[in-house]
C-alpha cells in the first residue's frame, strides 16, 4: 500500500495532524487505569490480573516496533497506519467480547496482544515520514507527534469514565464501552490513513538548500545507514542507555506518583489528600505532554546532544532536590516532578531526530523502533526499583520520605550513567554508511512511482 505523493502546493503541515490521529488515539494506553477498577469488581480479579492486558500491551509495543520498524520503511506510512487501525481496534472488538462472555483471557489477548502490535506499530508510523517533510525541524515534527501519545490519556480518561457511568460498570458496560472505543478510534485513525503524503522527489535537497542551517553541525551526518548497520554501532547502544536510563527515571516517579506525594508529607501538619494526590497526577502527565513539544523543538536550536545533556545533568539535580528538601516543601517537591516529567516527554519526542543526525533518514523508523526495546527495559526497572526499594524500606521500619531516599538515589546514578552514555556520542564510522547515495534512488523511486500513477 504506497502512500500518494504530496502534489504541487500541498502543505507539509498537513502531515502533523496525520500522525496526531494515530497518536492521539493509541494514546489511551496510559489510561487504562480506568477500566481497573470495573474489571476487578465484574469478573472477580485482583489488581495484578487487571494489570496484565496494559503490561502485554507494553511488551507487544516495544517487540512490534523492534521488528515490525523494517517493514514500516519498506511499506511506507499509509501502510502502517492501516495496520495499527486494524490491530488497535479489533483488539478493543476482541475485549469487547471478552467483557460480554466474562472470559478475561480474550481481553488479554485482545487489548494486551493484538492492540499491543497497534501500539507499536502505530507509535513508529509516522516518524520517518515526519523527519522528510520537516529536515530543518525535526525535532518539532516528532514532537507535534508523540505529544500526543502522552496527551491521549488526557481524552481518553474523562471520555472512558464517562462511558462506564453510562453503559455501567458491570461486564456488560465494560463491553460496551471497548465497543465504542474499538470503532471511534478505528473513524478517527482512518483520518491520518486518508491524509497522509510523502514528499515529492527532490524535497529535501530543495528543503535542505532553503536551510543550510538545518544540514550543519559535527553530529549532524548528510549519510545515511541502515537499521541492521546501525545496531551493530557504539552510538546505537549509547543512545539504547541514554533513553533507558531517562525514561527509568521518569518513570519511576509516574507510576507511583499519587502515593508518592502521600508518603512524603503524611508526616508533616500538610498532608496531601486523595484529591490533591489525583491533580498531582494530573499535573505531571500535562509537563509528560508539554515536554514533548517544549523540549524538542528546544533541540532544534541547542542539538540533540546538548538537550540530553539538560535531561540527564538538570534531570540528576531535581532528583537531589527532592531526596534532600523535597519533604520540606511542597512547591519544590512539585516542581522539581513536573520538571523531571518534562524530560521524560521530552526525551522520547526528542530521540527520533537525534536518530536522524546520526544515521540518516534512509531507515530512521526501523531504528528508531529497536531502539524502543530500551523503552520496554525502563518500563519494568523504574517501577521494581521505587516499589521494591520502598517495600524494603518500610520492613525496615522507615516511612514518609524515607521510602524514598535510596530510590532516588539510585535514579541519581542511573541518569549520571545515562549522561556519560550521551558524552559518548560520536558521528558514524563512514564504514558503516550505505554505498550508494539513498536520496537519488529515493528520488527516483518516487518519481517511478508518480509516472505509474
Amino acid at each position: 500500500m504506497t502512500p500518494p505523493l504530496a502534489p504541487a502546493g500541498w502543505s507539509r503541515w498537513l502531515v502533523p495532524p496525520a500522525a496526531l490521529s494515530v497518536h492521539l488515539s493509541i494514546g489511551q494506553a496510559y489510561a487504562w487505569s480506568v477500566f481497573k477498577p470495573p474489571l476487578e469488581s465484574a469478573l472477580g480479579l485482583s489488581g495484578t490480573q487487571s494489570a496484565l492486558p496494559f503490561q502485554l500491551g507494553i511488551v507487544m509495543l516495544g517487540l512490534s516496533a523492534a521488528f515490525g520498524g523494517t517493514l514500516v520503511e519498506r511499506n511506507g506510512p499509509r501502510w502502517a497506519m492501516t495496520v495499527a487501525l486494524c490491530c488497535f481496534s479489533s483488539g478493543f472488538l476482541i475485549a469487547a467480547l471478552g467483557a460480554a462472555t466474562e472470559q478475561f483471557w480474550l481481553i488479554v489477548l485482545g487489548y494486551g496482544f493484538v492492540g499491543g502490535i497497534g501500539l507499536g506499530i502505530g507509535y513508529i508510523s509516522p516518524v520517518s515520514t515526519l523527519i522528510k517533510w520537516f529536515p530543518d525541524r525535526p525535532g518539532m515534527a516528532t514532537g507535534i507527534a508523540i505529544m500526543g501519545f502522552g496527551g491521549g490519556a488526557l481524552i481518553a480518561s474523562p471520555w472512558s469514565a464517562q462511558m462506564l457511568k453510562s453503559y455501567g460498570t458491570g461486564a456488560e458496560g465494560i463491553a460496551y464501552a471497548f465497543l465504542t472505543h474499538g470503532l471511534v478510534y478505528a473513524a478517527f485513525m482512518s483520518l491520518g490513513v486518508l491524509l497522509v503524503r510523502v514528499p515529492p522527489p527532490g524535497y529535501r535537497r530543495k528543503a535542505a538548500e532553503e536551510s543550510p542551517a538545518a544540514a550543519t553541525g559535527a553530529l549532524i551526518s548528510t549519510a545515511q545507514v541502515s537499521a541492521r548497520s546501525a545496531v551493530r554501532t557504539p552510538q546505537f547502544w549509547c543512545l539504547w542507555l541514554v533513553l533507558c536510563m531517562n525514561v527509568t527515571a521518569g518513570i519511576g516517579i509516574l507510576e507511583k506518583a499519587a502515593p508518592m506525594i502521600t508518603d512524603f508529607f503524611a508526616e508533616t501538619s500538610t498532608p496531601v489528600s486523595v484529591s490533591a494526590a489525583a491533580g498531582f497526577v494530573a499535573l505531571l502527565s500535562a509537563a509528560n505532554m508539554a515536554g514533548r513539544i517544549g523540549w524538542s523543538s528546544t533541540s532544534d536550536l541547542i542539538g540533540r546532544k546538548n538537550i540530553y545533556r539538560v535531561y540527564l545533568g538538570a534531570g540528576a539535580v531535581m532528583y537531589l532536590l527532592i531526596a534532600l528538601f523535597g519533604d520540606s516543601s511542597k512547591p519544590l517537591f512539585v516542581i522539581c516532578a513536573l520538571v523531571i516529567l518534562s524530560f521524560y516527554g521530552g526525551g522520547f519526542a526528542t530521540i527520533p531526530a537525534y536518530l536522524k543526525d546520526l544515521f540518516g533518514t534512509y531507515q530512521v523508523g526501523a531504528i528508531h523502533g529497536r531502539l524502543l526495546t530500551a523503552w520496554s527495559t525502563a518500563g519494568v526497572l523504574g517501577p521494581l526499583i521505587v516499589n521494591r526499594v520502598a517495600d524494603s524500606q518500610e520492613e525496615a521500619g522507615r516511612s514518609g520520605a524515607g521510602l524514598y531516599g535510596l530510590s532516588f538515589t539510585i535514579m541519581i546514578g542511573l541518569l549520571v550513567v545515562g549522561f556519560v552514555a550521551n558524552e559518548l556520542v560520536r558521528p558514524v564510522h563512514p564504514r558503516h554508511h550505505v554505498p550508494a547515495p539513498r536520496e537519488a534512488a529515493d528520488d527516483q523511486l518516487a518519481g517511478d512511482q508518480r509516472h505509474h500513477a
